[in-house]
């Protein structure tokens, strides 16, 4: 177990084209380029032995490690405290500010010694394609290159490195005051090597980075109760967002299990719909415009490169590039995180049925008015072409929000969100005076609405439930107030609330479900739902409950991890799982935040 460090004890680094994991005793154990879903360079966290680590750390066993950002910055600092002195790590990659793809991506780790005399010792293992390239080495004092079929790997050190086989080490005392470091360059093969960076530009390096970062911070418009936490979310979506196209990954990582030694490992690594398209509120509310209007358009060009073709107008999920090919294999050489096996890379989801992807598609462009009404004829034909093929096909069984693999069933959140398409597509129409079938997507949202007040509603347990064939209650419909399908004081919808307060939640924290009520196909349980917690908090604000609504916001924080990044759940003893840090998270979480802002001050105002 000591081979592999808890989920939470990573803070992330990224370029904006893809990102790295640097744990709390600077290790870079997680590494894919050149984008976030290419093969991994490092992936010691799902294979200590076989997936490649790059650490840089104190040789003196006696430290105190405190990880930490940079303020305002994805700049991360790790330090180590020891009897004979204070050292730190920097970790960044510098942003491509041109925004066009390339295969040439740089971690920059710098060290210094704060006081006393302080050993680092470097260890360099890449491993390429998932480990199963070889790969070799070429050395000259303080340059390294790894050459692999596909990929070059440069490290260049401030001080000597040595062989270890194909891979290197080296160490450098330093004194207070003293600074060196270690560039690990990657390009294509036979790509031009970079040239050897001194301390005074890796330093450079250092504060032009911090700039960038907190320049675009400047932008946000928040200035409510939790800046903090609010500000660490929206440069955390950032460093999740791929720069080329506006699309958002769900997370940075693959195969992080929902349950440690259990089969729920997924592939986070690439764009859904649905986590893109609610991004777009949350970074409209912060005043990120540039970002919302990105993903807009990218999910634009998802609907029309499908327009006149036969099938679903959307998939459930892209490559960054919009690429709809997701081929799910099984890593069957890794042995996986703490033995969580299969370890699964592409994703067989995106071949589902999920049709509440529409509903967040509408909704994101609603959201954004200022967006949708520069919008350009061709581009609203196509939204209305959508929307007039979801007439005929919203009423089916599919597999919804959380992509279970037991069966379609009609699920009550798929029918809502379909609401939502049309009721956001009637709005857009009628404000723009744009040409549409209003008649028929009238009916239809009606329609849907009739249904769901009939068969998504519970008379026993006087709550709406997850799908029409059951009881079974589910904590994605603690959307239903914030898209306007119920008011939030209704009695049907606090009754509902009530439900949920009883079945899904344990002290604060909330389940998305109860998977042995409802059998999703697979084995095994899971932690409760960071997502679905947020999402409590912003139905609960809305529902006037105050008190409740700030105490659990600010219980949740402190399952936040020392820098302030959340993984997809919280398992039993307070630990995170699956994959990290989770943009679908961090994104309800500013959600959450602007509502209960809201809410607090319009008490204070009465």
């Amino acid at each position: 177990m000591d081979r592999y460090p808890p989920i939470a004890e990573h803070g992330l680094v990224g370029d904006l084209q893809t990102a790295a994991l640097v744990s709390s005793r600077g290790v870079v154990d997680w590494f894919a380029a050149p984008r976030f879903d290419s093969p991994s360079i490092f992936a010691a966290l799902l294979d200590h032995d076989r997936g490649g680590y790059f650490e840089l750390a104190p040789e003196h066993p006696d430290v105190t490690c405190k990880q930490l950002y940079y303020t305002g910055t994805a700049i991360l600092v790790t330090r180590f405290m020891s009897p004979d002195g204070v050292g730190e790590v920097f970790d960044f990659m510098p942003p491509d500010r041109t925004r066009i793809p390339t295969d040439r991506h740089t971690l920059v780790r710098a060290v210094r010694c704060v006081r006393g005399t302080f050993d680092f010792s470097l260890v360099c293992r890449p491993r390429f394609d998932y480990g199963r390239a070889e790969h070799s080495l070429e050395l000259d004092g303080g340059r390294a290159v790894f050459r692999s079929p596909e990929i070059d790997a440069h490290l260049q050190a401030t001080f000597p490195l040595e062989r270890d086989g194909q891979d290197v080490r080296g160490r450098v005392r330093l004194s207070a005051g003293e600074s060196g470091g270690a560039v690990f360059t990657v390009c294509a093969s036979g790509g031009e090597a970079p040239a050897a960076p001194t301390v005074a530009e890796v330093t450079d390096q250092f504060w032009e980075v911090a700039g960038f970062w907190q320049n675009w911070l400047r932008q946000s418009r928040y200035r409510g109760r939790w800046p903090e936490q609010v500000h660490r979310s929206v440069i955390t979506l950032k460093l999740l967002t791929y720069a080329p196209t506006g699309a958002l990954v769900a997370a940075a990582t693959t195969g992080l299990p929902e349950q440690v030694g259990g089969e729920r490992n997924w592939d986070y690594r690439f764009t859904w719909v649905r986590d893109g398209a609610l991004s777009v509120r949350a970074m409209l509310d912060l005043g990120f415009a540039e970002e919302a209007t990105a993903f807009i358009h990218w999910l634009a060009d998802r609907l029309r490169e499908r327009e006149g073709r036969e099938g679903e107008p959307l998939q459930t999920m892209y490559r960054v590039d919009g690429d709809p090919d997701l081929p799910e294999e099984t890593l069957d050489h890794f042995e996986g995180y703490r033995g969580s096996f299969p370890v699964r890379v592409g994703n067989g989801a995106a071949d589902q049925l999920q049709l509440d992807i529409y509903g967040e598609a509408l909704y994101a462009l609603s959201q954004g008015y200022e967006i949708a009404q520069q919008a350009s004829y061709r581009g609203w034909k196509t939204v209305a072409k959508a929307l007039d093929w979801l007439t005929g096909a919203w009423d089916r069984p599919d597999e919804g929000i959380w992509e279970t693999r037991g069966g379609r069933k009609d699920f009550t959140y798929s029918r809502l969100m379909c609401w939502v398409a049309f009721d956001q597509g009637l709005q857009l129409a009628e404000r723009f005076r744009r040409p549409a079938d209003l008649e028929g997507w009238r009916r239809a949202r009606d329609e849907i609405f009739e249904q769901i007040m009939q068969r998504g509603w519970s008379e026993k347990d006087r709550s709406f439930v997850q799908h029409y064939e059951g009881d079974v209650l589910d904590a994605s419909l603690l959307l239903m107030p914030r898209v306007k399908f119920i008011a939030p004081k209704d009695p049907v919808w606090l009754s509902t609330l009530d439900a949920m307060d009883r079945t899904l939640v344990s002290d604060s924290l909330v389940y998305r479900y109860d998977p042995a009520a409802s059998p999703d196909g697979l084995r095994g349980s899971e932690g409760t739902f960071s997502l679905c917690t947020f999402l409590y908090v912003d139905a609960l604000a809305r529902a006037g409950r105050l008190p409740l609504a700030r105490y659990t916001f600010e219980k949740m924080q402190t399952y936040a991890n020392h820098v302030g990044l959340y993984a997809e759940e919280i398992g039993p003893s307070g630990e995170q799982l699956g994959n990290f840090p989770q943009a679908f998270t961090h994104l309800s979480l500013i959600m959450a935040a602007t509502t209960l802002d809201r809410a607090l001050d319009a008490q204070l105002d009465r």
